[in-house]
């Protein structure tokens, strides 16, 4: 049942981060936005990029991560994939993985200031295993492997993949936190009519032409014809709209306080050069929810 909460009184938070890809940064507008009203975020799961803003939020870097996103061009996200045609992933995500250790550091997560829990999934059990604890940036990782882009995650003998597969919006690890209500932004929501200025993703094809260029000019076999990028592709639209029938199902459970959702259609999984309209419309979201609710 969800949480009872005087509305007049500050208000501590559950904070639950949903998984899908570059739509994941309006996690950032959203969390700017509870900030901005005065709730504390006291526990936080996350999936994917949930887990990945969440687990720098935790870690009280978050401002310095978003301020670096939002200066990314196309040319930069190109610059951050190590390919890897082999071993289930076009992108081994190793690069991108050492940078963002760089521009934050490393922490483990029981010694983050903030209860962080991030969800992947052990592929060869076919179950969700829950990190509260070693290398925040081992269970990020793990965390945001999308099957078909990613490769995998070997860590203490496991074989990881994205949490988003089997939970794409963690409330259950949140339930044991001793707060007012849960949030939860769920970034896989119905598909809108959207203007230009929050829709980035319009330009999917011309960014894959940069891509195949990209990889050509490196002397990369990408299969003459591109099967391989055109199936990555095609696996996750897929995902997508898995992780989006899952969300329905999970929410229809849990019954969280507040749900704040971003359509599906706001942006393509890889755009995180689009950050700046993505965080502010997580932001307007979180907004029209926020006062809705109260």
């Amino acid at each position: 049942m969800p949480k009872q909460v005087q509305r007049n009184k500050p208000k501590s938070v559950s904070l639950v981060l949903g998984s899908g890809g570059a739509r994941g940064l309006a996690h950032i507008g959203v969390i700017q936005e509870l900030e901005a009203r005065g709730f504390k975020v006291q526990a936080i799961a996350g999936s994917s990029m949930g887990a990945l803003v969440g687990g720098i939020y935790a870690l009280g870097k978050l401002q310095i991560y978003a301020d670096w996103v939002s200066g990314l061009e196309q040319s930069d996200v190109l610059w951050l994939i190590d390919w890897s045609f082999s071993g289930g992933g076009i992108i081994r995500g190793q690069k991108v993985i050492n940078k963002l250790r760089e521009l934050v550091g490393e922490e483990d997560i029981e010694r983050l200031p903030i209860a962080f829990t991030a969800v992947a999934v052990d592929i060869e059990r076919g179950k969700e295993i829950w990190f509260h604890d070693g290398p925040l940036f081992d269970a990020i990782r793990a965390s945001i492997a999308i099957p078909g882009l990613f490769t995998p995650h070997h860590y203490r003998g496991l074989t990881l993949v994205d949490g988003g597969l089997l939970n794409p919006v963690p409330v259950a690890p949140t339930l044991s936190a001793l707060t007012d209500l849960t949030i939860v932004v769920d970034v896989n929501g119905p598909a809108e009519d959207l203007t230009p200025e929050v829709s980035p993703g319009n330009d999917h094809g011309r960014f894959l032409e940069r891509l195949r260029s990209y990889a050509e000019a490196l002397g990369l076999d990408i299969n003459g014809d591109n099967e391989g990028l055109a199936l990555s592709d095609i696996l996750m639209r897929s995902f997508d709209t898995m992780q989006a029938a899952l969300t329905r199902q999970h929410l229809a459970v849990f019954h969280p306080d507040v749900v704040i959702r971003i359509p599906k259609n706001a942006c393509m999984v890889h755009e995180f050069y689009q950050a700046k309209p993505i965080i502010q419309l997580g932001r307007e979201r979180a907004k029209a929810a926020l006062d809705e609710w109260l």
